[in-house]
């Protein structure tokens, strides 16, 4: 039967309908099964991928709204919008963290105290005999230059007359370094000198300075001043320092005793002694004395109060002191911190005779944070400026310091009033002629910071400071002050002259017992930034750090499409400038060069390519017959 024939040749339609289905879950399984690395074949595929699977808010309504462009550029502006607003608020954050904010920490401690440093000065220089007869030199040629500018003969206002002398007796060598550097009147407007034996003129008119020149006198300017005891005394103390620099041990002269200048001293409610005070000698307020200096032995305080301090009975009357280098009456007082020298014109106040002066200190500590957070430095090491105090760093040592380097860099000789570096001498006239010269054209440069100290000087990370406050009233009164004095008398074998301006009492003492700290600690840290970038990706995404990672993705994904893409474009401009011409083409080159070359033998190898047919069921339509087909015909 031939309808039975092509009924037994067919498959099963039961068969077939199962093979189809296996065969299409096998391509779907091949269609859906992805590599280790995919990559997109464009854009647009990618994006619709990523606004589709992503967990960033508002994404997935440019893919759900496709069909509708309005809404689509809605939300494409509206999602571009909020992410360059949170990257804007990202920058302030970034720029706020490298910023290095700080908070600044207040604690009040309460603990026994450490009395600090106090240094006293006698506030007048010693007439020493070491320098006395240049010294009474230098005073005969300042009386006379006094008569000649103002009509004022000194030498009468001193009753023992010891001030009288002649000018044939002053030295040549003295004379003619106070003539180069001689004393003058300038006229205020033009600033022309005033000419010998002139005419009296309103003194108003004029300024009173000192000329300096250099060395070969090309260039001199006068240094001048509005007050004519300025002018004096500055004239004077130049003078000074070169007679005290050509004494070599100038610095280690000591008035006699201790004793002649202080009194009494009494620390919480003990006597000192000699183991508890250093001396040095200063070149303007005389001998001074640093109580409490000595590490090894340190002063506390238990309990704050004036009978818990320090206490000092001082001398103040001036006996063969020098009147025209001081001008006041009294004592200078500092008080510093342990290892830190004693700048007297920085932080030092007088201290007026006839008057008992209580001084009440408050501590107060001061912790910066290095590094980024401030240009502060832990002990100077990495500041670029040697230190010449035997101290530890701090500002005003640094800025000193760096002016006695640039000092002996550009004047080949140190400043007297500062330390002395190695291999350097203090300036003298008689070595340096014209070292005032330069001393003063550096020192305006100086405080211009034309040298940069104040630039390479920074501030300390940790420092100590005391709050002053005085109080004063009359000492001793005028009740006491007859037995005050008796006492004294007999006591310091002290010959009193004058009551009113003889001596002076000194009270140091602690406010309180609490001291207070002052620390720094970062305002901004990585965990405080993270917390604001979380903050502000919530705010404007709605995300987590996994939607940071998408992004992430997105940015890399697009690196690799855009190089791919650029790589496959290369490669097809390559080929296509190297391609060869179609056969079909009239080129006969390819066929003369195979045609002459036909004497030689030739080896022909074929690579048969097997193609596997598929089977005849395998051609037939997967699904269900048409029009209800049983295979009949």
């Amino acid at each position: 039967f031939q309808g039975g024939s092509v009924k037994a040749g067919k498959m099963p339609e039961r068969e077939k309908t199962m093979q189809c289905k296996q065969e299409a879950e096998q391509q779907q399984k091949e269609d859906e099964k992805e590599g280790l690395i995919e990559f997109y074949g464009s854009y647009q595929e990618l994006f619709q991928f990523f606004c589709s699977n992503t967990t960033i808010h508002g994404a997935i309504r440019l893919v759900c709204s496709k069909k509708n462009k309005m809404k689509t550029a809605f939300w494409s502006v509206l999602f571009f919008l909020t992410f360059g607003l949170m990257y804007w608020q990202f920058g302030i954050l970034y720029r706020e963290y490298f910023s290095y904010p700080v908070n600044l920490n207040l604690n009040l401690n309460s603990d026994r105290l450490t009395f600090p440093a106090v240094t006293l000065c006698t506030l007048n220089p010693y007439r020493y005999s070491a320098i006395r007869k240049k010294l009474d030199e230098l005073d005969q040629i300042t009386h006379q230059t006094l008569l000649d500018l103002y009509d004022y003969n000194m030498s009468l206002a001193r009753s023992d007359g010891s001030a009288q002398f002649s000018r044939r007796r002053t030295s040549r060598s003295l004379l003619h370094h106070v003539q180069r550097h001689p004393l003058r009147r300038q006229k205020r407007d033009n600033l022309v000198s005033l000419p010998e034996n002139s005419p009296s003129v309103d003194k108003n008119d004029w300024k009173i300075g000192f000329v300096l020149c250099s060395e070969n006198n090309e260039d001199c300017f006068h240094q001048t001043y509005s007050s004519g005891v300025d002018a004096v005394r500055e004239w004077y103390s130049f003078h000074y320092i070169n007679i005290l620099a050509q004494v070599p041990d100038a610095k280690d002269l000591d008035e006699s005793d201790f004793e002649n200048f202080i009194y009494a001293c009494r620390f919480n409610e003990a006597t000192c002694d000699k183991a508890n005070y250093t001396h040095f000698h200063h070149p303007l307020y005389g001998n001074c004395y640093t109580f409490n200096d000595n590490s090894s032995s340190l002063w506390t305080s238990s309990l704050p109060g004036i009978n818990n301090g320090l206490s000092l009975v001082v001398r103040t009357e001036q006996n063969d002191f020098i009147p025209l280098l001081s001008t006041v009456t009294g004592a200078r007082v500092m008080v510093h911190d342990q290892n830190e020298p004693a700048f007297m014109d920085d932080g030092g106040f007088n201290v007026r005779p006839g008057i008992e002066t209580s001084i009440s200190m408050r501590k107060e500590m001061t912790e910066r944070l290095g590094g980024s957070y401030s240009d502060c430095t832990e002990d100077g090491s990495d500041v670029p400026v040697q230190n010449l105090y035997s101290s530890r760093y701090t500002e005003q040592v640094c800025i000193r310091s760096c002016f006695q380097l640039n000092m002996v860099e550009r004047c080949s000789c140190a400043y007297y009033f500062y330390p002395l570096p190695d291999g350097a001498e203090y300036c003298d006239y008689t070595k340096h002629i014209a070292w005032g010269y330069c001393y003063y054209k550096l020192l305006a440069e100086f405080k211009a910071d034309v040298l940069g100290c104040f630039h390479k000087c920074r501030k300390p990370c940790k420092m100590t400071e005391y709050q002053l406050s005085a109080g004063y009233s009359r000492w001793p009164s005028a009740v006491s002050e007859d037995w005050v004095f008796y006492m004294l008398s007999q006591q310091n074998k002290y010959n009193i002259t004058s009551k009113r301006n003889g001596v002076a009492k000194v009270n140091i003492f602690f406010e309180e017992w609490n001291y207070k700290t002052n620390g720094e600690s970062p305002a901004f840290t990585v965990v405080t930034l993270l917390s604001q970038l979380g903050n502000q990706w919530s705010l404007w995404f709605g995300s987590s750090v996994l939607s940071v990672m998408e992004l992430a993705e997105l940015i890399l994904d697009l690196i690799v499409i855009t190089f791919i893409l650029a790589f496959r474009r290369f490669r097809s401009k390559r080929w296509h400038s190297s391609a060869r011409p179609p056969p079909n083409s009239h080129d006969n080159t390819a066929f003369q060069d195979e045609a002459s070359g036909l004497g030689a033998p030739h080896r022909f190898t074929v690579e048969a390519v097997v193609t596997t047919l598929p089977s005849y069921n395998s051609l037939e339509p997967c699904g269900p017959s048409k029009d209800g087909e049983t295979g009949h015909e």
